[in-house]
């Protein structure tokens, strides 16, 4: 016999007599069909069509018992090929890319759904009887290789997408009910995460199917792939999400990066849902939230431009900061900090925030004065060495130079202007000026004292060079009542 005919998926008549075929020649025949159906389209014409057809002849005429049970080593990997077999048909009905913007793709996809829906119908039948006629484990080794493909093709196509009509909307949700019926599930949050404390539900599985299609190069090749992650995260709350963070983040935020509005939009619900329902590992949680918005706010307030006639408008990003400055907070109150800290939850946060803290600055530019008292008040704060996660030394010492430079250059613009300025503003200038490099050489251990030496030397400025000296005295434990 040659290759392409063995190869050939099983006649009618041959399927018509299933109920005839040995064990090892059922799985032989099923293995045909699954061959049949992930070749590729463009070899075989409508060899899938011809597949499904005599798929669903198959199921009819063989009996559950042959179906979940028996002996042998094809056999015992009768489930796991029916599982194949139903996520190759899961994938027949999935729309394409394609197909996504309309036309008589979306008709076709339908139509096949509506099919595949009926076989699938067909095969919980069969495991519904095999639950009421066989002992053992059988029938439900076999369901748990079905379900979660079964469970991915309901969930496409009931939805109200452009891919699907009324009718297969209506046999995609018959297939859902069915698979909760034979799974005994009361919903399909129950069927998620399991219906009682001790059953580990069937997420996942899930997750596991949908991974392949959830990656950057591929995410967009089945339009419906991201409704169904995004519905089915949806479902599950906590405490039940925590334990599958490091699988449903990833995707969330792929999601989200996306030049699409729709994308972006959805992608940040994913989060949202994520950040409601996920009661550990709140650092990467808040960590992944804050690295979307900081690519969303240029997008969401592009159209804002500043002319320059006034105060410039307050934006969500001020709000943002403003917000994560008030949780920051507490930690610079020393009291509230080591009561939290036992717990490790403010701790946990403080840390994911303060990761962001110089993003946002950068990203509010000179508007980051508006936010200066609580921005000083978190600088200030030392809680001995062992604080490392909390202490800006690190962050200000690569950046002292920068800093140091910026506030002489405003010590000296400040004493030399030469416009109307009235002098009481100029001094309340000054003395600021001075505070921030009080504070800077405290945050540098010192270093602002050495770098600053040799200006009095030769300077020629008066006011210039009593700001320094004032620097150097206080640095040198001498009082100083400009703050």
């Amino acid at each position: 016999m040659e290759l392409d005919s063995a190869l050939e998926a099983p006649s009618r008549e041959e399927s018509s007599l299933s109920g005839e075929l040995s064990p090892s020649a059922l799985g032989q025949a099923f293995s045909k069909i699954l061959h049949s159906l992930t070749r590729p389209e463009a070899r075989r014409g409508n060899v899938k069509d011809v597949a499904l057809k005599d798929l669903g002849d198959l199921i009819e005429a063989t009996e559950c018992d042959r179906l979940f049970e028996g002996s042998g080593a094809r056999l015992r990997g009768m489930p796991e090929t029916l599982g194949q077999v139903a996520e190759a048909v899961e994938k027949y009905a999935a729309p394409r890319k394609e197909e996504e913007g309309g036309g008589d793709g979306h008709s076709e996809v339908a139509e096949k759904a509506a099919k595949v829906g009926l076989l699938f119908l067909k095969l919980l039948g069969k495991v519904e009887t095999a639950k009421n006629s066989l002992v053992g484990p059988a029938w439900q080794t076999g369901l748990h290789h079905l379900a979660g493909p079964v469970y991915i093709f309901a969930i496409t196509h009931s939805l109200e997408q452009p891919w699907t009509t009324p009718r297969s909307r209506e046999v995609a949700r018959e297939v859902l009910t069915l698979l909760l019926q034979v799974t005994e599930c009361s919903s399909v949050a129950g069927f998620l995460r399991g219906e009682n404390e001790d059953e580990k539900g069937s997420l996942s599985v899930i997750l596991g199917l949908l991974k392949p299609d959830l990656n950057k190069e591929s995410w967009k090749n089945n339009p419906a792939i991201k409704h169904v992650f995004s519905w089915t995260l949806q479902q599950v709350t906590r405490p039940w999400l925590s334990q599958h963070l490091e699988r449903v983040l990833p995707a969330s935020l792929l999601i989200s990066d996306d030049y699409q509005t729709e994308n972006k939009i959805l992608g940040v619900h994913c989060l949202h849902h994520i950040v409601l329902n996920v009661v550990s590992n709140l650092y990467l949680v808040i960590h992944a939230v804050l690295l979307c918005l900081l690519d969303l706010f240029p997008i969401l307030e592009k159209t804002l431009h500043w002319k320059g006639d006034g105060a410039r408008p307050t934006t969500h990003c001020d709000e943002v900061l403003q917000l994560i400055l008030t949780h920051m907070e507490p930690e610079h109150r020393l009291l509230l900090r080591r009561t939290y800290k036992p717990a490790g939850f403010c701790e946990e946060v403080t840390h994911a925030l303060a990761s962001y803290f110089f993003s946002f600055i950068f990203r509010l530019g000179i508007l980051t004065v508006r936010h200066l008292k609580v921005i000083i008040g978190y600088l200030e704060v030392y809680d001995g060495p062992e604080e490392e996660a909390f202490l800006f030394g690190s962050r200000v010492s690569c950046r002292l130079v920068v800093l140091l430079k910026a506030l002489l250059k405003l010590i000296c613009d400040v004493a030399r202007d030469p416009n109307l300025t009235p002098e009481s503003v100029k001094s309340a200038l000054l003395q600021e000026a001075t505070d921030c490099l009080i504070l800077l050489d405290h945050c540098s251990q010192g270093r602002v004292k050495g770098l600053l030496a040799k200006i009095p030397q030769s300077c020629e400025d008066r006011k210039v060079v009593n700001c320094i000296r004032k620097v150097q005295q206080v640095s040198e434990g001498a009082s100083y009542d400009g703050t």
